[in-house]
């Protein structure tokens, strides 16, 4: 088939004439096209499928989350809405402990879905804000099928889940097997206050009374002067070049231009025709170490200085630094005060590749696009369930830093950061690709990987999120997936690369969703990530 169109896939290509939804979940996608089929937009979509998501993928994003949405509306400049979360203002270095920002109450930051979510639909919907929560509703009362891969995340937050959320999530056993059927009836009362009430019932009524008394009581920070600060804001979004097409991503505060400045190192030079090129693979890892280290020392909030960061001379200058026969030493995933020669000495960022986080995007029949990524955290969050709410909370401090002279600290009160990064590409003004990835700190590498896929490679969505990929550690360790060429792991071993294999399909990667828009026929084109439980779904 001619481009877009190249590339293996284990699946079905999904394509659409009107619309196209990809999610982390089939329920999820669905909610979406009912959404859009009912007389719905992008946007109602969005917060459809955002919903249904908080449902059916508990442990990955919801109402106790943050997140970071990117909208095109045809013959308008996209621009992006940013509802990361704030800080609760008791939160201090003297108040918290690497215990407490991981597990429990303390973990969380404000929740910032929710203003998100009404935010948008405020500008931008069409239908009755009841009307769009009315699929998650349904899924809550009724109960979905637990996936194989949701029981594998189940597994894995066994101990992390206490509480309220233990009883609803687990009833007792250590995990509901695949096919159990999980209701939460709480979590759909929830949404019906939120959509009777609106926003200002979450933050300043009882919905968020109840939330502030649930954390109090088990010995949290949040309270209702916290709730009570703006908890969304639109934005102009980051772009930069990348061969023919404009790249347009969330901007300051979060951490897109750590893809924009890999992408543009990258087209300093021919990086390889092939997945089987062993040069394009190192061409890419040197260019992510190069881009993860300003991330490192810089946090998310450049100013000025990202002008400087993605002026396609500096990307010239780095490029110097990359060899062709020899790896660079790269920086650990997380801040430390420590150096060795010109590098900053690794931290484990093993430690960290366990995100939850989820991505999904929607286009509709006008071309209205929304690009969207949101997160908990961890898996379950903090695992802490805000009592008669239903809601599971954050644990967003987590990834931010308990050292004082760190760009990421939590001593700036704020956040700062964040590596939410939900994507577009455009050509002439035309919207052809909308992607993104969970994966905490690996977004920016499993983003690029994926664009390149598109963009140098002619992969489609789907064959572009399906290809094999690579996760930085730190020095010169590389997880590459199984499935890579063992020609490739053996010419990458000679250049220096310590490469570890992270299994054929590994969560490590990240969990990409895409949408494609063919240039000549406008046909759309879906890519779904058999990573984790990835559904498009066009009509």
């Amino acid at each position: 088939m001619p481009w877009p169109y190249n590339g293996t896939t284990s699946r079905a290509l999904v394509t659409g004439t009107r619309a196209m939804v990809s999610s982390a979940h089939p329920q999820a996608s669905l909610a979406g096209v009912q959404t859009l089929a009912s007389g719905g937009n992008a946007v109602d979509a969005a917060i459809a499928v955002s919903a249904a998501l908080d449902v059916c993928e508990p442990f990955m994003s919801g109402l106790g989350g943050g997140g970071a949405m990117l909208i095109h509306v045809p013959g308008e400049a996209p621009t992006a809405l940013h509802y990361g979360g704030y800080f609760p203002e008791a939160a201090s270095l003297a108040s918290l402990t690497k215990e407490s920002i991981d597990i429990g109450p303390k973990a969380a930051v404000i929740p910032g879905a929710p203003a998100g979510w009404l935010t948008a639909h405020a500008r931008y919907g069409c239908k009755p804000i009841r009307e769009v929560f009315a699929p998650a509703i349904a899924r809550a009362e009724h109960g979905f099928a637990l996936s194989r891969v949701g029981n594998g995340f189940f597994k894995a937050a066994n101990g992390r889940v206490r509480g309220d959320a233990r009883e609803v999530f687990f009833d007792g056993s250590d995990a509901p097997g695949i096919g159990a059927i999980i209701k939460q009836p709480r979590l759909a009362e929830t949404y019906r206050a939120l959509a009777d009430g609106g926003i200002d019932r979450f933050y300043s009524g009882d919905i968020g009374q109840a939330l502030v008394a649930a954390v109090s009581a088990a010995g949290g920070l949040m309270t209702l002067d916290d709730l009570a600060r703006p908890q969304a804001y639109w934005a102009t979004p980051g772009s930069s070049r990348y061969r023919d097409y404009a790249v347009v991503s969330t901007g300051a505060p979060f951490t897109s231009y750590e893809i924009q400045f890999t992408l543009n190192l990258l087209q300093q030079g021919d990086p390889g025709q092939s997945l089987e090129d062993a040069d394009l693979w190192h061409a890419r890892i040197e260019a992510a170490k190069l881009s993860m280290a300003e991330r490192v020392a810089r946090g998310g909030d450049l100013g000025d200085t990202v002008t400087g960061l993605l002026h396609p001379d500096y990307a010239e200058a780095r490029h110097t630094l990359i060899r062709n026969d020899a790896t660079l030493t790269a920086t650990g995933e997380r801040y430390t005060d420590q150096r060795t020669g010109a590098t900053i000495v690794p931290g484990s960022p093993e430690d960290y590749i366990r995100e939850c986080t989820t991505h999904f995007d929607v286009v509709d029949e006008s071309g209205m696009a929304v690009s969207v990524t949101q997160t908990l955290g961890s898996v379950f969050g903090s695992g802490f369930m805000a009592g008669e709410t239903g809601i599971m909370l954050n644990n967003l401090m987590f990834f931010f830093d308990l050292d004082a002279n760190s760009p990421m600290s939590i001593e700036l009160g704020e956040m700062r950061s964040g590596p939410l990064s939900p994507t577009m590409l455009f050509n002439q003004e035309q919207l052809f690709l909308a992607i993104g990835t969970p994966g905490a700190f690996g977004i920016p590498q499993t983003t690029m990987q994926m664009v390149s896929n598109v963009v140098d490679l002619g992969y489609s969505a789907q064959a572009a999120i399906e290809a094999p990929r690579f996760r930085l550690y730190g020095g010169r360790k590389v997880g590459l997936e199984a499935r890579v060429k063992d020609s490739v792991v053996q010419a990458l071993k000679k250049r220096g690369h310590e490469v570890q294999t992270i299994g054929a399909w590994s969560p490590a990667v990240g969990g990409g969703q895409g949408v494609l828009i063919d240039p000549d026929t406008g046909a759309l084109s879906g890519g779904a990530d058999p990573r984790r439980d990835g559904y498009s779904i066009g009509f």
